[in-house]
């Protein structure tokens, strides 16, 4: 236990990678200023290690006015003072390697902060100049360029407010997502380049691969049509325009053996493989199996429709329980709507924690003995819930262009526990976090889980070392009774789940690797419960 289980040489490591997600702001304050750094990372890089992950998936880390949590950024090769220096990230680079462990990067290539070089030059240019051109600037309609160029909805779920902004000069400019996030004209050769650049700067430093945020959002329509009148093809979703751009990233990507994993949300399962042809994305994340809800037959399907979109292509999967955007597995799972919707997210829904952890445990079995690359977010190996944040302390956007309907997504981005005697629980020492901890964070603390053989993290580092026995193989679906799940990728290895409410018999088998939950008294399998075996 507690090794990676790629060779740092492996070129392949990607294919079936445990990658952990690094929130810095929450993962550990180094300096005890209240707010995550690159120091406290790197101390806690034997964590990592004993953890057993192949890689750290770091959301953005660059200068930012961090007005949505850092994917506002205003300068790619600065790190944020508030996390460290480019030195120190290059230093975490290259010690998390000497330790087997790579790193992935994130780039937000859709918008820059309105800080943003850029972006206030081209404020300072006025209409029609040249530095404009690097953004989407237009008249706005009406009698007197009033109204806004076109109807297009935010990509803020919940929200009611425009997705343009006028300027005292009159001119309009376009942001998805908020006004602090101006989009980028990808159709402009100089922002192509520019983002070729900083690919190129960060593999240089060691890097190992790079997630594209919004990878689907990235080119639009050049005449930016209504959404009403012109709904086909799309004007700013998944266009074609964008097979190129990620072409011409993959050539920069392979001259480092770099890889990508892309932000590509789309129903289509056609269309989503498109992204990861040979010459374009590696990997994409599998949002499907994400939000599904805990109940047999969906997450069946999900499992088969995500590896028959990956077949034709010759793409691994990914699987993922939660992110920094999504509600916590363990709050989820004990809710009666056991999905995820952004658009469903709302104040004061009531959860059964007992049962929601119940059913994390469990599909933390399941998510690691599938075939393909799993990502773990910050805190899911311990079974946080998501908090609860007072309103006076919200700092997401969502929060605020929702009107305050939806709570947004700082629930699951409270700083992380780490010793449950030690002032906040041990994620820093002088200063309280950025977000407020529950007050019983301390309970979910590192060190009161260690040593504990029933821990949601001894859970965790014991699937992951030994999820290599699964080995590379095809899932084959064994027969099982209704609400069962059970499968084998290696000869004589099985994954089962029960999600039925009466117990399991298991199949026959020679040895129980591991179990989510213990057996009852018959040795049968409860429900909501996995195990694996060897026969």
């Amino acid at each position: 236990m507690g090794q990676p289980t790629h060779a740092p040489n492996d070129r392949d490591w990607w294919r079936s990678a445990v990658i952990y997600q690094v929130y810095v702001r929450s993962f550990a304050d180094g300096d005890g200023d209240g707010t995550g750094d690159l120091a406290g990372v790197r101390a806690r890089l034997p964590y990592l290690v004993e953890l057993g992950v192949d890689a750290l998936w770091f959301t953005p880390w660059y200068l930012s006015p961090l007005k949505d949590g850092g994917y506002d950024v205003a300068d790619y090769r600065t790190i944020d003072p508030a996390f460290g220096t480019l030195a120190e990230a290059e230093k975490l680079i290259a010690e998390a390697r000497e330790l087997g462990i790579r790193t992935i990067v994130d780039i937000v290539p859709n918008h820059v902060s309105d800080q943003h070089p850029w972006f206030r030059a081209a404020l300072a240019a006025g209409p029609g100049s040249p530095e404009r051109e690097l953004f989407h600037f237009r008249p706005g309609r009406g009698a007197h360029g009033e109204l806004p160029p076109n109807d297009w909805p935010s990509q803020f779920v919940g929200s009611t407010e425009p997705v343009w902004t006028r300027l005292p000069d009159g001119d309009w400019y376009l942001h998805l997502f908020t006004p602090e996030q101006p989009d980028l004209n990808w159709a402009h050769p100089a922002v192509r380049q520019e983002h070729e650049d900083i690919l190129r700067f960060w593999f240089e430093r060691g890097v190992a691969g790079v997630r594209i945020d919004s990878a689907a959002l990235l080119a639009k329509d050049p005449d930016l049509p209504d959404l009403a009148t012109h709904p086909e093809p799309h004007p700013f979703v998944d266009r074609d325009e964008l097979h190129d751009i990620y072409r011409s990233w993959r050539r920069v990507a392979d001259a480092y053996d770099g890889v990508f994993v892309g932000e590509v949300w789309l129903p289509d399962a056609e269309r989503f493989a498109r992204y990861l042809r040979p010459d374009e994305l590696h990997t994409a994340f599998n949002f499907s199996f994400l939000s599904c809800p805990w109940d047999p037959g969906r997450l069946r399907a999900s499992i088969d429709t995500t590896l028959a979109e990956h077949a034709p292509v010759g793409a691994p999967a990914t699987w993922v329980l939660c992110n920094h955007d999504v509600t916590r597995t363990v709050t989820r799972y004990g809710r009666a709507d056991t999905g995820f919707d952004f658009a469903a997210k709302a104040f004061g829904t009531p959860t059964d924690p007992a049962l929601g952890t119940r059913r994390a445990r469990a599909a933390a079995l399941l998510s690691l003995a599938l075939p393909g690359a799993v990502y773990l977010y910050q805190g899911e190996e311990l079974g946080l819930p998501e908090a609860e944040i007072p309103v006076d302390r919200i700092q997401d956007p969502m929060y605020f262009r929702s009107q305050g309907a939806a709570p947004g997504r700082d629930g699951c981005r409270v700083p992380l526990p780490w010793a449950g005697g030690m002032p906040y629980a041990g994620f820093g020492s002088r200063q309280e976090p950025w977000l407020p901890q529950p007050v019983d964070w301390p309970s979910y603390a590192v060190d009161r889980q260690q040593y504990d053989p029933d821990s949601m993290l001894t859970l965790y580092r014991r699937a992951i070392a030994a999820r290599p026995l699964f080995g590379g193989g095809p899932l084959t679906w064994l027969p099982t009774p209704d609400g069962v799940l059970a499968f084998t990728r290696a000869e004589g290895v099985t994954c089962m789940v029960n999600l039925a409410p009466t117990p399991a018999e298991l199949p026959g088998h020679s040895h129980l690797m591991l179990a989510s939950g213990p057996l009852d008294d018959q040795g049968r399998l409860p429900q909501d419960t996995a195990a694996w075996l060897r026969s």
